[in-house]
């Protein structure tokens, strides 16, 4: 009677029990969800909150149940730290995987650790990707940085030769212009000398004439003068005073005739040969100067090709330039234009392949101590939480 009375007290007070821990767990499902999922989300990780991961506390039974917690947390952590949906969406469906495996009596290790793995897979294949990318990126930046350079010095180098040969082609023509206005007053020298040259032989020839002419008629009369008081026998008596008088001015008169006559002939002589010593000069002038002009033209219109030449393959380069430029301003937009630099998502992506393989460690048991440790801790927040 003793043990049966001790029996049925042992079963009232656990069936007191059971019903105060029902009614308790009752209470906290439909009054407390809203607090515990601000207090108790994945970031705090508590196993009292029943849709925890989609686990409820009775899950948690093993040393295993524990790793996929902590796995869950860990990829969850690393996804709210580094501000990565994709990991946000893997702790997701771990969870899913964990709490489906649970509940359909199936080991969710082999899912979890398969989600981890594709996942590293899938950020390794990115950072492999993102990589080769840089490569391309800094490989074509480069050359077509090259490339740029050396295209602006090309310009540079025919802007230069075309600035030479305009200024060049400018200072002939207009050399040529000043040889062309200086052969125009050479002729129109040559012609005024020849007019005065012409008149003043024409004065000469009309002059000369009527010198000779007039000289030849005081000779004559000299003669006859001379001839007519030297001779003997007059019948009269001759004025020879008055004769010799005569005489002695048409003498006079036949000096300056002669000197006159000499006078003229020899300034005709002299003004003939200035005449033609200054017109062999013009010639040769002439003829000097209309080669400087056949040639500067000449030499004027090879640089006027060449500039027309340098100035179509500068626009040529100048074409070859734009496209360079776009072709630049493209790979800046695909390399060079991003939110983050490579860098910083190849530390990111590091650090998540890191933190993702330190979870499947976990999976795969390598990490005892840290299983170890999570397992104490948790065990002793799950008592302590059960026994308030």
């Amino acid at each position: 009677m003793s043990k049966a009375e001790d029996y049925e007290a042992q079963t009232k007070s656990r069936d007191e029990e059971l019903k105060a821990l029902a009614e308790a767990k009752k209470v906290l499902m439909e009054s407390a969800g809203g607090a515990g999922d601000l207090s108790y989300s994945l970031a705090q990780v508590s196993f009292l909150q029943t849709s925890l991961f989609g686990f409820s506390t009775s899950n948690i039974q093993s040393t295993a149940d524990l790793a996929n917690f902590e796995a869950v947390r860990l990829v969850r952590d690393l996804a709210r730290k580094e501000h990565d949906e994709a990991l946000m969406q893997l702790a997701r469906r771990m969870a899913v995987a964990i709490r489906y495996g649970n509940t359909q009596g199936a080991d969710p290790f082999t899912k979890v650790k398969g989600l981890i793995r594709d996942m590293i897979e899938t950020l390794e294949k990115d950072g492999q990707a993102d990589a080769t990318h840089k490569a391309y990126c800094d490989k074509e930046l480069g050359e077509t940085a090259e490339k740029k350079v050396n295209k602006e010095a090309a310009i540079d180098k025919l802007t230069t030769e075309i600035d030479a040969k305009s200024a060049k082609s400018a200072k002939l023509k207009e050399e040529v212009s000043s040889l062309q206005k200086a052969l125009a007053d050479l002729h129109f020298a040559q012609s005024e000398m020849t007019k005065i040259r012409q008149a003043e032989k024409a004065e000469f020839s009309k002059n000369e004439p009527e010198m000779k002419q007039g000289l030849a008629a005081v000779q004559t009369a000299l003669k006859m003068l001379r001839d007519y008081y030297s001779s003997e026998g007059k019948a009269h008596e001759a004025a020879d005073g008055a004769g010799s008088s005569i005489i002695g001015l048409l003498e006079v008169v036949e000096s300056d005739f002669s000197k006159n006559l000499a006078e003229m002939t020899a300034t005709e002589s002299a003004s003939q040969a200035d005449y033609d010593r200054a017109t062999r000069e013009m010639k040769i002038e002439v003829a000097t100067k209309e080669q400087d002009v056949k040639y500067k033209t000449k030499e004027a219109q090879d640089l006027g090709g060449a500039v027309r030449e340098a100035t179509s393959d500068r626009e040529g380069v100048q074409t070859e330039l734009d496209a360079i430029l776009e072709y630049k301003g493209q790979l800046i937009k695909q390399c060079v234009a991003k939110p983050e630099t490579y860098t910083q998502r190849k530390e990111r992506r590091e650090a998540e392949i890191a933190g993702l393989k330190e979870a499947l460690s976990i999976l795969e048991g390598e990490s005892v101590l840290l299983q170890r440790t999570v397992t104490g801790r948790l065990q002793r927040r799950l008592r302590g939480e059960l026994a308030q």
